[in-house]
């Protein structure tokens, strides 16, 4: 009887170790490194701490920057999880070299591009208005790294008035850089995504870029090849994906792709 009860106790104590282990594999932290503009981070910042309440074990880090240095990053093997972007042909020339996992790239969401001008300035209504004499600063994402400033100047050559006024160019990192710039008062007018502007107090939107003036406002999402986390980072990538989140990007001012659940 003795070596009966020794046998059965020794099942329940393997059982309960197999239940265990399981768990913990079930719950093991993980870290999800996120590569994305800074255009997108109040929203993300708010989904990050909805997301720790359902996935507690799964830590979210943003790496907040332009995405041509992102991408430059990935392609140098920096340990990314995930890519959000708004320049299209980044995520083709990513996809091209095998650095996105198939069938994850997405469009994610859209918005507009908009003049602004600090609070209180006047004589300033149009795009056309950036050439008049007291217009003397234009600050614009940088069109080298950023997909805001490709779309900026886009709308300028639209207009035709790039050549006009080019001169009176002076470049930021981001649209976050370009309304900090206008808030301090050191720029006459500007040209960003329209989400960024909606944030704040100390300007105003002029004039709404038209939609066939440049090439669609739309952020792509990714998860990358080489990440060590590719379960969770589907599983984040499907959250932002989803209803809860979309409803926090709409009230920052985005819109959602009529594609949003169609890979590209």
């Amino acid at each position: 009887m003795k070596h009966r009860y020794d046998f059965r106790l020794i099942c329940q104590i393997a059982i309960l170790f197999l239940l265990l282990t399981g768990c913990d594999k079930s719950t093991k932290p993980v870290s999800l490194t996120i590569a994305v503009s800074p255009i997108l981070k109040p929203a993300l910042l708010e989904i990050k701490e909805i997301y720790a309440q359902q996935k507690p074990n799964v830590t979210i880090n943003y790496n907040f920057g332009p995405s041509g240095d992102s991408s430059q990053a990935i392609e140098r093997g920096a340990n990314i999880d995930i890519f959000i972007t708004g320049d299209s042909k980044l995520m083709d020339n990513l996809q091209s070299k095998g650095f996105l996992l198939a069938d994850t790239r997405k469009p994610f969401l859209s918005s507009k591009m908009v003049l602004i001008v600090p609070k209180n300035a006047i004589g300033i209504s149009s795009f056309k208005d950036l050439t008049s004499s007291q217009v003397k600063q234009i600050a614009l994402p940088d069109v080298q790294i950023t997909a805001a400033g490709k779309y900026a100047l886009e709308i300028l050559t639209y207009f035709g008035i790039l050549e006009q006024v080019k001169p009176k160019f002076v470049l930021h990192k981001s649209s976050v850089d370009v309304v900090d710039w206008l808030e301090m008062g050191k720029a006459d007018a500007g040209i960003v995504i329209a989400t960024e502007a909606l944030g704040s107090n100390q300007i105003k939107i002029v004039a709404i870029a038209p939609e066939n003036s440049h090439s669609p406002v739309t952020f792509f999402i990714a998860v990358l090849q080489g990440s060590k986390n590719i379960p969770q980072g589907k599983e984040f990538v499907a959250f932002l994906l989803s209803e809860q989140a979309s409803s926090v990007f709409v009230k920052y001012g985005f819109t959602i792709p009529v594609s949003h659940n169609t890979a590209q």
